[in-house]
């Protein structure tokens, strides 16, 4: 079955990014004049995507007005002999809805939120923390990896040890280059990592994850963990680890923020 939807889980409060976020969602950082989650949906509607639910708080309003269109401002366009500008308001084409996560409850339910809209079909998630600039796109990478397989596949990278601390991580069974089938995965790992794999933020997934998402208690903070789900999923399903290609930022760091911003500005001349 062809992957045609996505979900973006976009409600968390961006706390590593304070305070801009107080005001400013991280997802609209500005990056070459659009915001982060732009070069997101771009991703996935490269990768074929046609449908996306974008989960949003209460405080994300802005992200729903970007993706809306700002009728007076085209008109004054076309009434100041601007249409020229016309072309900068365009949004990558994809049929996109949005659903608000009431509560900080952990990327867990964000995407058990989508449950609904996903009906049955496998689906991918990608995180809008993560940016990749390459030309093959990640999302499509693990398109094709499901499409071969048939199963889950996680989108992962070799980070160094002492930073893996801050991802999930997983164990894995060589398949092939840079396909693990994985045995385990922990998120966090405060000693003794499985390995140097950590997961990046783009995913995609069968749709048999819902039922664990719903048997996942709360951890810490109240919040339901995708990776407890996908341990339970690991006993009964087969799940991959691929190591997808590119350069990954995390903008929610701001030193790797910066970073991006100084790659695209320098490649652009």
């Amino acid at each position: 079955m062809k992957i045609k939807k996505a979900i973006i889980p976009a409600a968390g409060y961006g706390t590593r990014s304070l305070p801009i976020t107080k005001v400013l969602p991280k997802e609209m950082f500005p990056i070459n004049g659009k915001p982060a989650i732009h070069y997101v949906v771009e991703e996935a509607v490269a990768s074929g995507i046609e449908e996306i639910l974008i989960v949003v708080s209460r405080n994300k309003n802005m992200i729903l007005d970007y993706f809306d269109r700002s009728l007076e401002l085209e008109a004054f366009l076309a009434e100041t002999n601007k249409q020229h500008l016309l072309k900068k308001l365009s949004v990558p084409k994809a049929h996109i809805q949005f659903v608000r996560q009431p509560f900080a409850r952990g990327l867990g339910d964000a995407i058990q939120m989508g449950r609904p809209f996903i009906n049955d079909e496998p689906f991918a998630v990608l995180l809008p923390d993560d940016i990749f600039v390459e030309k093959k796109r990640s999302l499509k990478q693990l398109i094709n990896v499901y499409e071969q397989q048939s199963s889950s596949v996680i989108g992962v990278k070799q980070v160094k040890k002492e930073l893996l601390h801050n991802y999930g991580v997983i164990k894995g069974r060589t398949i092939s280059s840079g396909l693990n089938q994985i045995v385990d995965i922990v998120e966090k790992p405060k000693s003794s990592p499985p390995s140097d794999l950590a997961v990046v933020g783009r995913y995609v997934l069968h749709p048999d994850i819902f039922t664990f998402l719903e048997q996942t208690k709360p951890g810490i903070g109240g919040e339901i963990q995708l990776t407890d789900a996908l341990k339970a999923m690991l006993q009964v399903r087969k799940c991959y680890g691929y190591e997808v290609s590119g350069e990954r930022f995390d903008i929610g760091s701001h030193k790797e923020y910066f970073k991006l911003l100084k790659k695209l500005y320098c490649d652009e001349g």
